[in-house]
């Protein structure tokens, strides 16, 4: 008997080709996403073979919206935040502003509207937190300050993107897209303030942010206290399985109720939940605990990503596919090392910053598939941004490797004694200092295999 089953066969194809691809990059010493958008143009509806269901591959990939953006909350730490918070805060936003800048006017030049300009510009700006994350791990830069102010960054642009996030779908009309039905509590809003110049729209931006506010405070106040509480309570019954089961039902359920009953995103709801869970002292627990199913359905995010994909772009727009990955790679890696730089921080530390920030990922790849959704952003931007991304992900790799190479030359490089060394130098000029290096500094600097003899 023949069965209909488009969930598993989606399923078992997604997990399947995402598992050969993934296998594949992780032996060529790529990240496992390329693998995974690959697996995704493969049974995708622009190429030939079998094509996933469409629909299901979407809610699925909801789903992995929802898990990531939980991941990114346990991940927040506001106390890390304020540590580099003089230099990620505003080094975050001038370098958003700058890549912003520079995809706005790429997709003015190519006639596009100043809505979808502007999706596409944020959407090139904002890089991968699960590439970013892997190539601080796999170099131990993470507890490092280099590797704190890239984290911070990292986190300074995620919240930016929320908020975006939050502010499109009612801007959907003046961006140019699909105008949003006005809510009735909008309309009266606009009733008695009609008078003073706010519209509609206007009204509809106010509610939204005002929603927004509300369950930020409902999570802060209420939800701070609530979840770790919740937390302890099942960790009292020394069932991993009820553990287990309790985060997820907290990540999903306050994902839910933010959409359902404050109107705001998946990923919002989402994010505030992680948040607010890592005040926990058991949160690492609950990392550790739902991390497989974050995984799994992470995949299936980037699958979905994959499908949408259509390969014709880079025949079709390759000087427009060039423009984006020197956005990607170029424009934004020069912005974050300058703006480093002229924080006073070291030639270092702004060469690592600015490789973990030339790719970009998850956030952009929501960003622009809600500018389609909501009819703001052509799909040839977002094949654009997908196929940026994909190259952009191939090439940080290889940027790393690049520094590695340097920081072993550096640390086989023989060194002035100490009595015929000059003073060091300021932090602010960069310049190598000739005074004996810590041990420790060149442990951290090795890359996992020694370079060869010379």
């Amino acid at each position: 008997m023949v069965h209909d089953t488009p969930l598993i066969t989606t399923l078992v194809t997604g997990f399947g080709l995402a598992f050969v691809f993934g296998l594949l990059a992780q032996r060529l010493k790529l990240p496992l996403i390329a693998g995974y958008l690959l697996a995704g143009v493969v049974i995708g509806p622009f190429t030939p073979g079998y094509v996933a269901d469409m629909g299901l591959a979407t809610e699925l990939a909801e789903l992995g919206v929802i898990l990531l953006m939980f991941g990114v909350g346990l991940h927040f730490s506001p106390r890390d935040l304020m540590a580099v918070k003089a230099i990620a805060v505003p080094g975050a936003i001038g370098q958003i502003a700058v890549a912003t800048l520079f995809g706005t006017a790429m997709g003015w030049a190519m006639s596009w509207g100043l809505g979808a300009s502007l999706i596409f510009g944020l959407a090139l700006s904002v890089a991968s937190t699960v590439v970013l994350l892997r190539a601080l791990q796999d170099r131990d830069l993470v507890t490092t300050d280099k590797g704190k102010v890239a984290v911070g960054w990292l986190i300074v642009e995620d919240l930016v993107m929320v908020i975006s996030l939050v502010l499109i779908p009612p801007l959907a009309g003046l961006l140019g897209g699909t105008a949003m039905p006005v809510a009735e509590e909008a309309e009266a809003v606009a009733e008695v303030t009609r008078n003073i110049g706010i519209g509609p729209i206007a009204a509809t931006v106010l509610i939204t942010l005002a929603k927004a506010a509300a369950f930020v405070a409902l999570m802060l106040v209420v939800g701070q206290r609530v979840v770790p509480w919740i937390l302890h309570f099942v960790a009292q019954t020394k069932s991993r399985e009820l553990f287990r089961l309790s985060v997820l039902a907290i990540a999903l359920g306050v994902a839910y109720g933010a959409t359902y009953f404050f109107g705001v995103s998946f990923a919002l709801g989402a994010f505030f939940a992680g948040m607010v869970m890592s005040s926990s002292t058991l949160s690492q627990q609950a990392m550790r605990e739902t991390l497989p199913l974050r995984d799994a359905f992470a995949v299936l995010f980037f699958v979905s990503v994959g499908m949408l994909f259509n390969p014709g772009v880079i025949l079709a727009s390759p000087l427009a596919l060039i423009g984006t990955v020197v956005i990607i790679v170029i424009v934004k890696s020069v912005a974050a090392y300058y703006i480093v730089r002229g924080f006073g921080h070291g030639h270092d530390k702004a060469l690592t910053i600015a490789a973990s920030l030339a790719q970009i990922g998850e956030f952009s790849f929501i960003l622009i598939s809600m500018g389609v959704t909501l009819d703001i952003v052509p799909t040839e931007a977002r094949d654009l941004v997908v196929a940026g991304a994909m190259i952009s992900i191939l090439a940080n790799p290889l940027l790393f490797h690049l520094l590695d190479r340097r920081d072993a030359r550096k640390a086989a490089a023989p060194v002035a004694p100490a009595s015929e060394a000059g003073p060091s130098s300021d932090a602010s000029t960069g310049e190598p200092s000739v005074r004996s290096p810590d041990p420790a500094a060149v442990s951290a600097a090795l890359p996992s295999s020694p370079p060869p003899a010379g």
